[in-house]
């Protein structure tokens, strides 16, 4: 019985003794097989700039009668759901480490672009008004998304007060740490797929407390968008055993630069105050070198008691 990653590794085996054109198919579908699987062979053709007998002509060079039994060994594909391995596997298996690099990169900017071409600038803004009107915070990201959430806490608690990282293994837990939440306050749920039931679990809570939820997911189909009144989108699949954070984490960083300049004073207050408590308290001196008029931060302590004198 023939396996059911077997078409990606017909194309992977055949690739190099391909026609450009039909690297160009065998590219596509490599990387879009949950695309390719429902596109008839004129659509395919039309999607890459080929014509559809060069699509039916791919399909029987790589071992199918014809287009037809080409697309449904596409569809069992789809539904084995192939383990990361094994798609990483078809697509790199035989590159170089630098056609690694390359490949990988280029992947990352164009989910950036498509973040850029898909993202709706009215829900960015409403995501940064309601951040600055919300009495608290809530955010929460797990897994492989929880550097996503630490990074957004991070610099949020930079900018304003009353904000909360939800970290924990226990729903019930996570329920104990939201559990005034109201609909003064907002809840920010990061979760790409595999989707996290606990954090929908807890955007559901939110909702159900009127609370105003945002969510930073992938697709409009994400099952975050059923709690959330806002939806901010980026781009994260790939074809491997990790998933790309770059598009998800750029949509963070346009959140805080977007916070930084509705509040701009109470931003450089914040960080005023910050700064001179790490002078005062010493924070840095002993685990970072900060460079300061060129010089290390290491000698920021003995600058100054020489200026006190």
């Amino acid at each position: 019985m023939e396996k059911q990653y077997d078409i990606l590794s017909r194309i992977s085996e055949r690739y190099e003794k391909m026609s450009k054109s039909h690297k160009a198919i065998a590219k596509f579908i490599s990387e879009h097989y949950d695309q390719a699987v429902f596109m008839t062979a004129a659509k395919l053709g039309e999607t890459l700039g080929v014509s559809e007998s060069t699509v039916v002509r791919f399909a029987s060079g790589i071992g199918y009668e014809g287009y037809p039994e080409f697309q449904k060994a596409l569809e069992e594909c789809v539904k084995g759901k192939l383990s990361s391995m094994q798609r990483m596997d078809a697509k790199y298996g035989r590159s170089s480490q630098s056609e690694v690099l390359t490949s990988v990169l280029t992947a990352d900017i164009e989910k950036l672009q498509h973040t850029i071409e898909n993202l709706d600038p009215a829900a960015f803004e409403s995501a940064v008004n309601t951040i600055l009107e919300a009495e608290n915070i809530y955010i929460m990201g797990l897994r492989s998304n929880e550097p996503l959430a630490e990074f957004l806490h991070f610099y949020l608690n930079m900018i304003r007060g009353n904000v909360v990282l939800l970290k924990t293994t226990s729903v019930s837990e996570t329920f104990e740490q939201m559990i005034r939440i109201s609909e003064k306050d907002c809840f920010i749920g990061i979760s790409f797929p595999r989707y996290s039931m606990r954090t929908l679990k807890a955007m559901e809570f939110a909702s159900d407390m009127n609370a105003k939820v945002i969510a930073i997911t992938d697709s409009v189909n994400s099952p975050m968008s059923l709690y959330s009144s806002c939806n901010l989108l980026a781009r994260s699949d790939m074809v491997s055993i990790v998933d790309s954070l770059v598009a998800p984490l750029s949509v963070i960083n346009a959140l805080v630069v977007a916070l930084c300049l509705k509040c701009p004073q109470e931003v450089k207050k914040n960080l005023e105050r910050l700064e001179e408590t790490w002078n005062n308290y010493q924070v840095y001196l002993n685990d970072e070198i900060n460079f300061i008029n060129d010089e290390p931060m290491l000698n920021y302590s003995l600058r100054r008691e020489e200026m006190e004198r």
